[in-house]
């Protein structure tokens, strides 16, 4: 029998929504009947975009520059990441190992895409962003999630990684710090991980969107740095976290040249390029004062000390410490629910929108997250909602 015109590929079979959008829809709805509702859901900065940024993307446009770009990214900006990326972790990167793209999502895919083929086994961080997974199984890889768990403080379960890495891992997903949990991978297990990816000839895909909101004492230290892992890492940023620039679009890459002269090949033929204006705006964002960015962290930083608490205050909940990101992952398993059945309590009861754990993963199951970036007086007012409403169970 011939295919239906109206059949999709395989590919697609697997992929669902994220289930922040899903969670922001339901609230929407609920806020279009008349209901108050508190957003903790939706992982960017409530800030608007830093000024400076602002007005020299405004200029950008004023000035035309409004055309196509090297698909790649403009020299400028590919530059200026090679430096700011070398600075931050302590290395020397030029700009044909840079790959700009219209957010961060598309320097997961297409270095996937260059790498992966089907049958190839990727570890990636459950519970994690759920682009790793969708990202994984429409290449036709192998998904090998590895728990991140709460007594390790949310850093891999380095006992089941051990186990899982083999000669058929092609690639091993990090995120640090993490979404959902905020956890930071301590340096001892940085370097197990690559030792492993060494011996057993795999890559190591770095997610650090939210390198610049830590709240550790050192920075964080990228993977990249240690012996023999420059050559096999690729290092994935982005400016809609430390510079709130979400809407803009704007992430990239630095790794070995052959494999970003193959992402740009794969981002000619896909997006085609990125906006110019916006890679303007993001030239200014790492040259100019860094001072807003320190002054924002800081007030995560206030924000994440209060919801703690008052997550912990809460009778059946017990909440970490996160070290980094702007999102908590409090353990909820003494309600007995699932972690979905409790979001959608809280959504309809409560007036707070938070997220289920199961969104990032099985592992996930127990837990919420909640994003801290809104203001101490809404977060105050979501606690105090939370704590009445979950005391009726």
């Amino acid at each position: 029998m011939s295919k239906a015109y109206n059949q999709l590929a395989d590919r697609t079979g697997h992929l669902v929504p994220e289930g922040a959008y899903f969670f922001l829809s339901k609230a929407g709805q609920l806020e279009a009947a008349g209901r108050g509702i508190i957003h903790l859901e939706i992982g960017q900065p409530d800030f608007q975009t830093f000024d400076n940024i602002g007005k020299a993307g405004i200029r950008a446009i004023a000035d035309g520059h409004t055309r196509y770009t090297p698909p790649a990214g403009i020299l400028p900006l590919r530059e200026a990441i090679a430096q700011y990326t070398g600075e931050r972790i302590g290395m020397t990167f030029s700009s044909d190992q840079v790959a700009v793209g219209p957010g961060a999502k598309p320097l997961l895919f297409f270095p996937m895409m260059a790498l992966l083929e089907p049958g190839d086994e990727v570890i990636y961080p459950d519970p994690g962003f759920p682009s790793y997974r969708a990202i994984i199984e429409t290449m036709g890889a192998t998904p090998v999630p590895i728990p991140l768990k709460e007594e390790n403080e949310f850093s891999f379960d380095m006992d089941e990684f051990m186990k899982k890495i083999n000669l058929r891992t092609r690639l091993v997903i990090i995120n640090s710090p993490s979404n959902p949990t905020g956890g930071i991978i301590p340096e001892k297990d940085l370097e197990t991980i690559g030792e492993a990816a060494i011996k057993n000839d795999c890559w190591v895909l770095s997610d650090e969107i939210y390198t610049r909101l830590s709240y550790t004492k050192e920075p964080v230290r990228s993977i990249m740095t240690f012996p023999g892992m420059a050559e096999r890492t690729i290092l994935m940023d982005g400016f809609s976290k430390t510079y709130a620039m979400t809407g803009w679009r704007l992430g990239y890459a630095v790794m070995p040249k052959y494999l970003a002269d193959a992402v740009g090949l794969l981002l000619t033929h896909s997006v085609g390029c990125t906006a110019t204006f916006t890679q303007l705006a993001g030239i200014e964002a790492l040259k100019g004062p860094q001072d807003r960015v320190e002054e924002v962290r800081q007030i995560f930083q206030k924000r994440r000390d209060v919801i703690v608490k008052g997550l912990n205050d809460i009778p059946g909940i017990t909440c970490q410490m996160p070290q980094g990101a702007f999102y908590v992952f409090p353990n909820v398993k003494r309600f007995g629910r699932t972690s979905d059945e409790l979001a959608n309590y809280l959504l309809n009861e409560a007036g707070v929108c938070v997220l289920p754990g199961t969104s990032f993963g099985p592992m996930g199951e127990g837990y919420l997250r909640l994003c801290y970036a809104n203001s101490i007086d809404a977060i105050e007012q979501a606690l105090e909602k939370m704590k009445k409403a979950l005391a009726r169970l």
